[in-house]
């Protein structure tokens, strides 16, 4: 799995997570979208809401809003959320 900055995120989605973790204010919808789009393309979505939806939270997200990025990332991929 490649990630922005051309390196790999590791077969268990760590790196994904790593990647919503190190969001700023202003970014971090966009980064947990894109990391859960990633996460959905390559087969590990299901595995990973739990993680992304905590990485998002300690970002300073609200639950309601990673939720709801996390379900938006699921149907841009064709999956149910």
């Amino acid at each position: 799995m490649r990630r922005a900055g051309g390196g790999t995120t590791g077969g268990d989605g760590r790196g994904l997570v790593q990647f919503v973790l190190a969001a700023h204010r202003g970014q971090r919808n966009t980064r947990l979208f894109w990391a859960a789009c990633r996460a959905y393309e390559n087969g590990i979505g299901p595995a990973l809401l739990s993680p992304l939806l905590d990485a998002a939270r300690a970002t300073g997200l609200t639950e309601r809003e990673a939720r709801a990025t996390l379900a938006s990332a699921a149907r841009m991929t064709g999956h149910h959320p």
